[in-house]
Order: structure tokens, then sequence, then C-alpha cells
């Protein structure tokens, strides 16, 4: 296959891979921070429904613009209705669009979580939006997430989305810094720079064990050159260092540490609905967790929509709704 973006064009596509990249690790930390780690933040409230993220009351509820269950036409209709599943949109922004759609869909009785990546080039016709550019599904957002859920929501057949979480890269440091930092053992000298990048991207992480502060942090997130196994190497590498930012964000300071998080994240999760995911996630370990992209297919030329597959997308809802609890006897006795 030839070559498709070339020159600035190429450049751009290098820049947006490695943010989407970067933005995807931290989403599925902050996801897997608040079902885990949640059991030690009552003392930001004493009440349920406070949420930490939202002191001031200003964020959005989805609850109050959607549905509990969306689309009472979806083949999955009585799949979703009668599952016991949270789902919860995560979103990484950049202005007013999104470079990072995820549903991560948390099943609380098989303890077991799927996280879904939806292309930010998927295709979505908005009425009244006739320009390429406002029918890809990253435009939706325009500063509410619940634009993006309705959307989402539609692409995935009718799945529900129970609640959201926003962010964007700008306090990712922050949020390294105030957990002292993570432990990682860097297998190769890591060098890159990419002039083109605003501002240009440094990276300089030298090999060996070391805690990498916020700064070479989001560097290593960032770093996709080097690997045997390129893509997948990369993976493997986030995935290590993800399960050393859990291990420190267990045994340093966690109040402050989820202080951190919530100043710079926006969601609807209240302090209520995060104690019971984190106590029904009891026991979940990295094989509970499932990745999925969504199926479709990337048109060659621009602007580059990927074209969703319902066929294929419905094949993945089936999977991920017939997942059934490890020990089913057990479970039904205690109910």
């Amino acid at each position: 296959m030839g070559t498709e973006i070339r020159n600035g064009k190429e450049k751009a596509k290098t820049k947006t891979s490695s943010m989407q990249s970067f933005l995807r690790t931290f989403l599925i930390s902050f996801i897997v921070f608040v079902v885990l780690c949640t059991p030690g933040l009552a003392i930001f409230g004493e009440v349920a429904d406070f949420n930490p993220f939202d002191p001031d009351g200003d964020n959005l509820v989805l609850e109050e613009h959607l549905d509990a269950i969306v689309d009472e036409d979806s083949p999955f209709f009585e799949a979703f209705k009668d599952k016991k599943r949270v789902n919860i949109l995560l979103l990484g922004v950049n202005g007013n669009l999104t470079d990072t759609i995820m549903v991560a869909s948390f099943d609380t009785k098989a303890k077991h979580m799927d996280l879904i990546s939806i292309p930010r080039d998927t295709y979505f016709h908005r009425s009244g939006y006739n320009g390429d550019g406002e029918n890809k599904i990253n435009a939706a957002y325009r500063g509410n997430p619940v634009n993006t859920a309705k959307a989402v929501s539609e692409i995935l057949l009718g799945m529900p989305i129970n609640y959201y979480a926003v962010i964007d890269y700008d306090g990712v440091e922050t949020i390294v810094d105030s957990m002292g930092g993570v432990p990682m053992d860097i297998e190769f000298n890591m060098k890159y720079t990419d002039p083109y990048d605003t501002p240009p991207l440094v990276i300089n992480i030298p090999k060996g064990p070391q805690v990498l502060d916020g700064e070479h942090a989001v560097q290593f997130l960032r770093y996709r050159k080097g690997y045997t196994e390129g893509d997948i190497g990369r993976v493997k590498a986030q995935q290590v260092f993800m399960k050393s930012a859990f291990r420190q964000c267990l045994s340093f300071q966690l109040p402050k540490i989820a202080k951190t998080v919530f100043n710079n994240v926006e969601s609807d999760i209240t302090i209520g609905k995060a104690t019971s995911l984190a106590t029904k996630a009891m026991g979940i370990s990295g094989e509970d967790i499932q990745t999925y992209l969504l199926p479709g297919t990337p048109l060659p030329d621009a602007p580059y929509f990927v074209i969703p597959d319902a066929e294929g997308t419905a094949e993945m809802i089936n999977q991920i709704y017939s997942i059934e609890p490890k020990n089913t006897t057990e479970d039904e006795a205690g109910e």
C-alpha cells in the first residue's frame, strides 16, 4: 500500500496518532482509577450524590438528557435492559472536537470491563451539517458531551450511555507528579523529535530503571518509534506503565492524587456511583479487561471517513453482552 499522505499532512497524521495514543492510555487509566481506587475517596463528600468532579454543580448530567435505554427498536433492547452493565463514555477533547472516543462497559455481575474505541473519523451524518468534517463523529461534541453520547449510542445500535468523563492532556503532568512519579525500567534509549508539533515535541528518556516525572511520563506515553513489534510493542509498554501507575496510586497519598484527577476531569460520576462501582469491581484483574475497535471500513481518499459496519458492530455487541459470570452457581446462590 502506497503512502497516502505526504510531507506536512504526514507529519500532521503522526502528531494526531501520538496524541490519540496518549489520550487513549490516560482515559483507560482514568476509568480503572475510578473503579478501583474510589473506596478511599469518601472524604470528599458526606453524601452519595456529591460529585467530586463538579463541586459547583455546573456539569451536565447525562441521565437528565438521555433515556436509560436509548432505542427500543434496537435488536439488543432486551440485553441492554436486563444486563447488569454500566457504560461510561470517555472523551479526550481538543477544543470543540474529540480526539479520542471510548466507551468503558463494565459488567458488574461478571466483573468484566470492555473498552470500545470509536475512530474519530467515523462517518456520522448530522441533520443540518453538510460539510465533510461536520459529518465525522468527532465533530458532534461542540463542547457538550450529550451530543457525543447520542451519536455514540446510535453508532452502537442503541447501547445506553450512563455516564461520561471528559479530559484534555494539559493536566496529565500534574496528575503524575501528584503521585510522586511512576517507577519504570526503560528497556532502551527513547529519543524522538517532532519539530512540527506545537510546541515542538522532544523525547529524551535514557535506558534503565527510574521514576518518570510528569513531563517524562507524557514523553513515554507519546513515544511511538523504535518498538520491534511496532504498535503492539507500544501498547504493551503503555500497559506496563499503567500497572506501575496503579501500584503507585494505591501506595502514595491517594486523596491528593484523587483531588488532582478531579481538578482535571469533567464527569457526572458521583461519589455514590463510583463507590458502588468500586465495590462491585473488587477482584477484577487485567485479564478481565477486553478492548475492541468499532468495526468499519476506512476510505482511502479525503476526508478519510471510516464507514461503520453495522453487521460487524452487532457481532461485537453480541460478544460483549454474552459474557457470563465466572461462577454462575455461586452468584445465583448469593442473590
